[in-house]
């Protein structure tokens, strides 16, 4: 994590104190009113819950530290991705997805965006650096990619969109703005899932829209007024507490994740590990040159579905779930879910468990089910 980085933890933890008054709590409060007293229509911070609420402007505060932009929250990633992609589109526009990033995204741009007149364009993530951009609207990319982790030029991306005329929309969930800034690298628009690193804890569904131009950002705004895709006030309090660790967590969970994916490296049986943080990785030398961290997702495979299956139910200390970022390692194997990755491909995310304590069960997991037996 760069010095940058630490300052904004550092600024973001102590964003209230400027407007604390005298006895007033250093914690924020849980503001759970729908509606505010008006006693006339103008002048007032809110209004209503749908346009506006105490809670959001505590974490938007925060994660707009953070992002160094503007920023508006929603109630999942899969809220604030459809935000983005919806105010940048119109029918007859075209827009390029990674045909290798996450399924949802597809299925949104296939069951939506594409029924509403979208002419949509998947292409894998690592030939988008060639991709011919003529013509696009919107080029939207996911650095590295979910699950394979492949990992692209950002900034050589967004010069030849801009020339193009296309805006870039980039989904920041692996990585979050600790470790990545798509903005700084000349993005349009960040999207991210903060239900995972940034809330942490695997109990609150949360995501964000962070950008530097305000009329885009207006946009944004007024579409989640209007459509209503608003986040809750205890889900907004839980991704306050949890960005106050981010940093920390982060830190133990990139360190491990480092000497796990060393030593599945280096484990007899187990084939193509992926993570950007090993010298010998296809995505290692553009993650030194525009990250300030490799991350904690780990890609392996084992030999099948059933080795793969058995591998994550011996193991005591990986939880066998379908997101990642929490405090818990957890794991699953993702051709479950239709990506195009190998039967016994797993995507493992790790937790803050202590290094040695995690690895030796995922060993004696991996001796269990006869990998390299």
């Amino acid at each position: 994590m760069d010095d940058l980085a630490r300052v904004r933890m550092a600024e973001m933890l102590h964003h209230r104190k400027a407007g604390l008054g005298l006895g007033d709590p250093v914690v924020p409060s849980i503001s759970l009113s729908t509606t505010f007293h008006l006693p006339q229509a103008n002048g007032a911070a809110h209004y209503y819950g749908r346009s506006g609420q105490p809670m959001w402007d505590e974490v938007e505060a925060q994660l707009g530290i953070l992002e160094d932009a503007e920023v508006v929250t929603f109630p999942s990633g899969m809220a604030a991705i459809s935000a983005a992609l919806i105010v940048m589109l119109k029918a007859g526009a075209k827009v390029m997805i990674p045909s290798d990033g996450y399924y949802v995204t597809r299925l949104l741009a296939r069951d939506m965006l594409a029924v509403y007149g979208v002419n949509v364009i998947e292409v894998p993530t690592l030939e988008m650096a060639e991709a011919d951009f003529t013509g696009f609207s919107v080029i939207y990319i996911e650095t590295p990619s979910n699950p394979g982790l492949d990992v692209i030029d950002i900034a050589a991306l967004c010069a030849r969109a801009k020339a193009a005329g296309a805006r870039v929309i980039a989904d920041n969930t692996t990585l979050t703005g600790m470790l990545q800034r798509p903005l700084d690298l000349g993005a349009d628009l960040v999207v991210a899932a903060d239900t995972k690193a940034p809330a942490g804890h695997s109990d609150a569904l949360f995501g964000h829209v962070s950008g530097r131009n305000p009329a885009v950002m207006a946009r944004i705004r007024e579409w989640r007024r209007q459509a209503g895709a608003v986040p809750g006030p205890f889900e907004a309090y839980l991704l306050h507490r949890g960005l106050e660790t981010l940093e920390i967590r982060l830190e133990r969970m990139c360190a491990s994740a480092q000497v796990v994916a060393e030593r599945l490296a280096a484990f007899a049986g187990v084939r193509g590990v992926r993570y950007p943080g090993l010298p010998g990785d296809p995505a290692h030398r553009i993650s030194r040159a525009q990250t300030s961290g490799f991350g904690f997702l780990i890609g392996f495979e084992l030999g099948g579905e059933t080795q793969a299956e058995a591998f994550l139910a011996a193991c005591p200390y990986i939880a066998q779930a379908t997101s990642f970022g929490s405090t818990h390692t957890a794991a699953e194997r993702r051709a479950r879910w239709g990506d195009a990755v190998a039967p016994g491909f797993i995507r493992l995310s790790i937790g803050i468990e202590p290094t040695e304590v995690l690895w030796q069960a995922i060993e004696e997991a991996l001796n269990e089910v006869g990998v390299g037996g």
